[in-house]
């Protein structure tokens, strides 16, 4: 008995330093896609050094390409942002989510 009123505050201690709301699956804390200026990267090359210009811009955390007929998922991500290509390789749009 007298174990279990030694380790029980240690115990509670533990719980109190949980977030007090988990971050969304999937999701990166502090990133969340803007998508003021993303317009002006339609008709351009997709590159590597664009998609991290796109990145920037938008500030969120991750991005999909997305080629032409190719089937994504529908869910939303806060911190994602989509390029959707048209042939050729060149961005078409540019969208959050």
């Amino acid at each position: 008995m007298r174990r279990i009123a030694l380790t029980a505050p240690a115990l509670l201690a533990a719980c109190s330093t949980a977030p007090a709301q988990p971050p969304a699956h999937g999701e990166t804390p502090g990133h969340e896609c803007q998508s003021a200026g993303l317009e002006k990267f339609a008709g351009q090359a997709a590159t590597s050094e664009i998609g991290a210009e796109i990145l920037r811009v938008s500030k969120a955390a991750t991005i999909r390409w997305v080629q032409p007929e190719q089937m994504v998922t529908m869910e939303f991500r806060a911190d994602r942002v989509t390029v959707h290509l048209a042939a050729g390789n060149k961005i078409e749009r540019v969208n959050c989510g």
